[in-house]
């Protein structure tokens, strides 16, 4: 774009930009002559799709702010009104980060101005208690203001339908089109009043449900530290432990309370290399059954164990297959599910229980949509443990059913990590790990993807690749999506896009048979340096 053109695009924006904070960032850009950084905020759209909208802070249409926001927030409204929903309920809920009830309030706004009712939560609130209050409230939308475990700098929106699940398509591509549509923000009325703010009685609904997680009368003695990772988990972690009568959670006191700057983290994802520091020093200290740890908006719930003399993270594949093995124990029934990039193992289970199993694309928006859905996990520490409750992943519900199977095990003199090696006996050893490189530059990722396409590789880890899917063609039971699958004589590999971060995600998975626990240790090792050869022969297909 011509720099004289640049600086008129970015100086309209200016003119109707609600946001002070903005009107004064983008000024001085444009005082300066920075038409590089103008550029860079200017060279399209933050799109909107099936993970609503995620991206950094900041002034201009590449950037999370308040005008994008009310965009976002008028085209949510103008598709609910063209699916006849002329006075629904939108309700919405937002996380402690920067700017986060800001953007609520208009969201809030921008509903009441387009006819329809808008409810806020009164507060910083875990996610999965907005995806609750959709249902509960009776409500025809939802939206979360969130950017979950991204860096400080960025913020999203998250948005709902009223059957309590995120958008899927063809609902993102027509809310972006009617998104496009909104010519000017003066077009969009924003009344400064209306809406109204909930008080805590959906928050205690929520967490009355969380009873139903728990079996009567089982054991909960567990004792756990707990880190929020400086979101809003705690309160609503510590009241449901309360009600479910287990030993009150030992807090990581530096990262307990909401911070928006994550000061003691690099990022704010239990996943992260060192962001669980605090919480195994914590558990030294105190030599707990367990740590829990959530991520900022508290849908995810990450756990870790003593294994020898130290502590350590647990997979998402293990805790995913873990809480499977306790509902089937517990007599569950219903379709167990789970998306492509998680573990084979989970299948394994429910066939060995006689239960309905499907896979599903990656994203809680197609595990919450599958009938009769009565457990779904994503190996992204993601897992929904009460569909009736909320149909989305739910750090609080989960971080409970795991401190119920501790305790039980406890009871027998056992812990997670026994029950792990039954599992790897009565199954086989399922090994997974992740090769993921995050980019600044998204042509990067494309070009992965394509050479991967062009030259596919016909073994890996010595292994021969015997079935290879681009999935854009989709399956016979999943719909198209950018992606590729490998089978392998008993491995799998997953190659896919991040949707919510700049980053290329590979999902590596190796089966080991094991005929007794004594040959645990063998397996382990072996499946240990199939990995790493298999990510190391990826990474150089791929180029990357």
């Amino acid at each position: 774009m011509h720099d004289d053109a640049l600086i008129a695009q970015a100086q309209a924006w200016l003119a109707e930009d609600p946001d002070p904070d903005t009107r004064e960032e983008l000024a001085r850009l444009i005082d300066a002559g920075d038409h590089a950084e103008i550029a860079a905020r200017f060279s399209g759209t933050l799109q909107f799709g099936t993970a609503g909208l995620r991206g950094e802070l900041g002034a201009g249409p590449m950037r999370m702010n308040r005008s994008v926001v009310i965009r976002a927030a008028a085209g949510l409204a103008a598709y609910l009104r063209k699916h006849g929903h002329t006075d629904g309920l939108v309700v919405i809920g937002y996380d402690a980060r920067h700017k986060s009830r800001d953007f609520a309030e208009d969201t809030a706004a921008v509903m009441t101005g387009a006819g329809l009712r808008a409810a806020v939560l009164n507060r910083p609130l875990p996610t999965p208690v907005l995806a609750f209050a959709i249902r509960h409230l009776g409500a025809v939308a939802g939206v979360e203001v969130t950017a979950s475990h991204n860096p400080p700098r960025d913020n999203g929106y998250k948005v709902y339908l009223g059957d309590g699940s995120q958008i899927v398509p063809p609902a993102d591509a027509e809310i972006a089109a009617e998104i496009e549509a909104v010519a000017s923000l003066t077009t969009v009325p924003r009344p400064t009043e209306g809406w109204e703010i909930l008080d805590d009685t959906v928050l205690d609904a929520y967490l009355a449900r969380t009873d139903a997680v728990l079996a009567e009368g089982s054991p909960r003695t567990a004792r756990t530290v707990y880190t929020a990772m400086h979101g809003v988990g705690k309160d609503v972690l510590l009241a449901a432990f309360a009600r479910a009568g287990f030993p009150e959670p030992v807090l990581v006191a530096e990262q307990a309370d909401p911070d928006p700057e994550f000061p003691t983290v690099a990022f704010p994802n239990p996943e992260e290399p060192g962001a669980m520091d605090l919480a195994f020093a914590k558990a030294r200290e105190t030599d707990p059954d367990l740590v829990i740890a959530n991520d900022p908006d508290a849908d995810r719930c990450a756990a870790a164990v003593k294994d020898g003399a130290d502590w350590r993270m647990l997979r998402g594949d293990e805790v995913g297959a873990l809480l499977a093995a306790h509902l089937v124990r517990r007599g569950a029934t219903g379709t167990f599910a789970e998306s492509i990039v998680s573990s084979s193992l989970l299948g394994r289970i429910a066939g060995k229980a006689g239960l309905p199993y499907e896979e599903t694309l990656t994203g809680f928006k197609w595990i919450a949509r599958v009938e009769g859905l009565r457990y779904g996990y994503e190996e992204a520490l993601g897992y929904c443990v009460d569909p009736d409750g909320v149909r989305d992943k739910d750090g609080i519900t989960a971080a409970l059913l795991l401190t119920e199977l501790a305790s039980g095990l406890k009871a027998e003199g056992r812990t997670l990590l026994d029950l792990l090696d039954d599992l790897a006996v009565e199954h086989g050893l399922h090994a997974t790990d992740q090769l993921s490189v995050r980019v600044q530059d998204l042509g990067l990722i494309a070009s992965a993807m394509r050479r991967l396409r062009e030259q596919p590789p016909t073994e890996l880890a010595g292994l021969r690749i015997t079935g290879a899917e681009d999935l854009t063609r989709g399956t016979k039971t999943l719909p198209p999506t950018d992606g590729l699958r490998y089978t392998l004589d008993g491995a799998r590999v997953v190659v896919r896009p991040s949707g919510t971060e700049p980053k290329l995600k590979c999902y590596l998975e190796v089966v080991v048979p094991v005929a007794t626990r004594a040959g645990l240790p063998e397996a382990r090792a072996k499946a240990t340096a199939l990995l790493a050869r298999i990510k190391q022969d990826l990474s150089e297909a791929a180029g990357i």
